[in-house]
């Protein structure tokens, strides 16, 4: 048949005439353009291109489509001059000149020969989207063209494409631009509620629009399948046919959603942002826009990807309007306000920079570059997500210390799987696995396959037992995957097969149950999961769990399989250690000494060390004194008077802050053989503090602050430099006479508090003012003295009487 006049067609001249040239070129054209349809096929007869034309499509969906449109226009089927390969679905034949192909495959294929040989260009179709395939593909181009083919032919396209980004990395190619056919377009916000369920708001807002539209099918965007399908449920019954369209449907209904209806009647396709760009829907002139977006992104804290519900970008939803006018004037109702259009992102981040890089690091070491910075790209991978997916590929035994792939990790990159999963196949192989590993790796890859329970042993089994296209395609790649590793013959179907092949592709997501009721979970990664505990795992003790959603403190389990203790320990014995751990005990100034056996964050069992190791004890009761204080310390009471003189002299050698400075220093010798504070000899803590001041230091503290007073009688009494008010000494009263000055302490010459007491230790004053005790209230002091005490002295002029302790008759006798 002959093909339709497209706008592309009126720089196809500019463009062929580039690529002739013998270099590269970057193409810019408008959705509706045929930029898709008309380009690749024009340069099958070009002189230059004598070998196949890939076309790299960014999803599986556009890329049969895009083959299944070119073929038509060439009167043919797919597989013959134009066919495509997917993951899941190929037509190809040795007459394929023209191979549409998804990005992921392309990447594989340029792995697999470095030269692509019998090619003659690569174009990457929708780059605007800038996936992590795409990009590290064209990477990989640039250096295959630069080192290997530069007669390669390499051409960008886009309808929103930075032309001049994508120019300057290949290094100055001409930007060939497209007018394009541009269509009338009317844009209506019609708002939403943001209370009422996005469902019910758009099969309000489908209705709408059909009624107010007379003529014309309708494309509705919403962020995922379980919205697609709920709002199915809501409009069904209508006047019209209700298609879904999304990446997990069979290949002949997503065909059905595109084509025009065989009866005629007006259609509403229902769709995720698997419609935005790279395939015209033919009869749509009405779009429905949610503004939602459904977005893997890597969670760095969690290290898992998890889709996320979001706004779309200004971009996707330009490219989603534009599908109503592609053919025809069309419309496109938008269920947000006109203003809210500019707090919109203005684009989508490229993956590159939000992904998990594990995939890439090894792709890029098996391309034999170790660090990807290297390469050319638009946007060079973040360090610290490369340095992430190093250490990770280091732990699946895929990269060594130096960074370089082993073995296993070419093993591994030769699977078109992520790391993880490619390593469970292989590892599961060499058990005798590898049909379950592969059938667990589909599962985990498609969603919906064997319904949606957690257990993905339940899925498995149901999905083994189901019918129709979709479900035989899943089984007929997963025998792929399974002959693609040479392993043991298949072993005898375990009970905990799902779960060991799991916890070898997820080892730090292993999780033991934690809470009786099974809804809280801790992993060996050291991550809290949840799960319903009315979900039939609740009730198991282990399990291996594959996909999570939600925070790093406590993630959804979305699917996770039963696994025994004993298979946890077989298959990761050489990662438990055991733990011997000291803690201390403020209850009693004592320690806690326990044992245990740990993979990685989950402990496998414990219980009381009764031999733990002498040097953590020391260090548990060092840092618990260094907790709660050096109160803890048995001091006695001369070592508390020393130190309480010590901060009275301002000697800051033993002071709370010095002690606690030092304390690895000084407080390890007096714990040898100890397990209590308590157990520390006091005298050896005092002679501590002797040591730590020093002779000179105690020189100045005896001068400073003496321990003892010694009166004009010649008795010695303590100081006590705690008291309330300052030192304070207490003697009796008659050990004073004589003095005339009161004594005094430390160099600001502090007078001392005297507790002056009867003969019979008894209160009778406290004074700061000993000689204006003497003119003062001594005369009436004493003469009640007299009457209480008359055998002892009290004399009129106490600051000119002999201090004595003695009464007086003993007095005279001593002096006769």
């Amino acid at each position: 048949m002959t093909a339709p006049a497209l706008p592309i067609h009126a720089v196809l001249p500019d463009l062929l005439a580039a690529l002739a040239r013998g270099g590269n070129a970057v193409l810019v054209a408008p959705p509706g353009a045929g930029k898709t349809t008309a380009v690749a096929p024009a340069l099958l007869d070009q002189p230059w291109c004598e070998g196949q034309v890939l076309l790299l499509s960014p999803r599986r969906l556009a890329a049969r489509a895009a083959a299944e449109r070119i073929a038509e226009m060439l009167g043919e089927q797919p597989g013959g001059t134009v066919g495509y390969a997917t993951r899941m679905d190929s037509k190809v034949s040795a007459k394929t000149r023209l191979l549409v192909l998804t990005e992921g495959i392309f990447v594989r294929r340029i792995q697999d020969d470095p030269e692509l040989a019998g090619v003659s260009a690569v174009l990457f179709d929708e780059v605007h989207e800038r996936s992590l395939d795409s990009d590290f593909g064209l990477a990989l181009a640039l250096d295959a063209q630069a080192a290997l083919r530069p007669d390669l032919r390499i051409l960008p396209m886009s309808a929103t494409l930075d032309g001049a980004r994508f120019s300057t990395l290949l290094d100055g190619a001409p930007v060939i631009e497209s007018e394009g056919k541009i269509q009338p377009l009317a844009l209506r916000n019609i708002g939403r509620h943001a209370e009422k369920r996005i469902e019910d708001e758009m099969a309000a807002a489908i209705r709408r629009a059909l009624e107010e539209e007379a003529e014309g099918d309708l494309l509705a965007f919403l962020p995922g399948v379980r919205e697609i399908e709920r709002t199915a449920e809501r409009i069904e019954g209508g006047a019209f046919e209700v298609h879904m369209l999304h990446g997990s449907l069979e290949p002949g209904a997503q065909r059905a959603a595109i084509r025009p209806s065989r009866e005629g009647r007006r259609k509403v396709i229902l769709a995720t942002s698997i419609a935005e760009t790279s395939l015209t829907i033919d009869g749509v002139r009405i779009v429905v826009d949610s503004g939602l977006a459904r977005r893997p992104r890597y969670d760095r804290a969690a290290g898992v990807t998890r889709l996320v519900t979001e706004r779309a970008s200004q971009a996707s939803a330009t490219q989603r309007a534009g599908r109503a006018a592609r053919q025809r004037p069309g419309v496109a109702y938008r269920l947000w306000e006109a203003a809210a259009t500019a707090g919109m992102p203005p684009f989508d981040p490229p993956e590159i920079l939000e992904s998990d890089l594990s995939s890439l690091l090894l792709d890029c070491a098996l391309w034999g570059v170790s660090d990807p910075a290297s390469l050319r790209w638009l946007d060079a991978p973040p360090a610290a997500a490369v340095a992430e997916a190093r250490k990770r590929l280091t732990a699946l035994e895929a990269l060594d210390a130096d960074g370089r792939i082993t073995a296993h990790g070419k093993a591994l990159a030769t699977l078109p799987l992520a790391p993880r999963i490619a390593h469970m196949l292989v590892r599961a192989g060499e058990r005798g696995l590898a049909r379950t590993a592969a059938e667990i790796a589909v599962l985990l890859g498609e969603r919906g396959l064997g319904g949606q329970d957690t257990d993905l042993t339940l899925r498995l089994q149901r999905w083994r037992r189901e019918g129709g296209k979709r479900a035989e395609a899943g089984r007929g790649l997963a025998k792929r995957w399974a002959r693609l590793v040479d392993g043991r013959p298949p072993a005898e179907g375990g009970l905990h097969d799902v779960g060991l092949c799991l916890a070898l592709a997820f080892p730090d997501r292993v999780a033991k149950r934690r809470s009786a009721d099974g809804a809280d979970w801790a992993s060996v990664g050291g991550r809290g999961f949840r799960l319903d505990p009315l979900s039939p795992l609740a009730s198991e003790a282990w399990l291996a769990v594959g996909e999570v959603q939600g925070s790093a403190a406590g993630a959804r389990i979305l699917s996770a399989a039963p696994i025994g203790e004993a298979d946890v320990i077989a298959l990761f014995g050489e990662r438990i250690a055991e733990h011997r751990t000291v803690k201390f005990r403020p209850a009693n100034g004592g320690i806690e000494a326990l044992r245990e056996r740990r993979l990685g964050a989950v402990r496998l069992s414990s219980g009381s060390d009764d031999r733990p190791d002498p040097d953590a004890v020391v260090v548990a009761l060092v840092d618990g004194v260094r907790q709660g204080g050096l109160a803890l310390l048995p001091w006695s009471e001369a070592a508390q008077s020393l130190r309480m003189r010590a901060d009275f002299a301002g000697i800051e050698a033993l002071s709370d802050s010095a002690l606690i400075d030092t304390l690895d220093d000084w407080l390890p010798p007096l714990l040898a053989g100890k397990r209590r504070l308590s157990d520390i000899d006091r005298s050896q803590l005092s002679g501590v503090l002797e040591t730590l001041i020093g002779w000179d230091g105690k020189q100045q503290l005896d001068r400073l602050a003496p321990p003892d007073f010694r009166s004009p009688a010649g008795s010695t009494h303590a100081i006590d430099y705690a008291a309330e008010g300052g030192p304070r000494v207490e003697l009796r009263v008659q050990a004073l006479f004589g003095l005339s000055q009161h004594p005094t302490v430390g160099n600001q010459r502090i007078p001392l508090v005297l507790s002056l007491t009867s003969p019979a230790g008894r209160p009778i004053q406290t004074t700061r003012d000993l000689p204006g005790f003497w003119a003062g209230n001594w005369r009436d002091v004493a003469k009640e003295m007299r009457g209480r005490y008359p055998r002892h002295p009290w004399p009129d002029d106490p600051a000119s009487a002999n201090a004595t302790l003695r009464t007086k008759n003993a007095d005279a006798r001593r002096n006769s």
